[in-house]
């Protein structure tokens, strides 16, 4: 069992950037999770950002972030990042991380963590 608590979400105006960060905890190996990151709007349905393998060899990204978002992991800190760059009002959202023992492709996850509010400002 692992538990995900996100930081680094806030207010940002259009074309700026913020960092978030999703640190796990728990008696566990870090690095046998695949870890993803969803944003949700409310009264829609989670959606998929980004998600990046126990090594950090293959990452996947939403169309919508390409170019922009980079998902990241350091094991060592057993830390997740994500750097959110050329950010658009779209992008607001409350953004969670999960993890899950499947592969970048995976559908369901072990852990989500209780969610960092990114606001984006036109």
């Amino acid at each position: 069992q692992v538990q995900l608590v996100e930081s680094g979400g806030g207010l940002v105006q259009a074309g700026g950037s913020l960092r978030l960060s999703c640190a796990a905890s728990g008696r566990t190996f870090f690095s046998t999770y695949v870890m993803v990151w969803f944003r949700q709007v409310p009264g829609k349905e989670r959606e998929f950002v980004a998600a990046i393998s126990g090594t950090g060899l293959s990452t996947r990204y939403a169309d919508s972030v390409k170019g922009r978002f980079t998902i990241s992991r350091d094991n060592a800190k057993n830390t997740v990042s994500l750097q959110m760059n050329s950010l658009n009002p779209e992008d607001t959202a409350v953004y969670y991380c999960a993890a899950t023992r499947g592969t970048v492709y995976t559908q369901t996850f072990n852990s989500w963590g209780q969610g960092t509010q990114v606001t984006v400002s036109s």
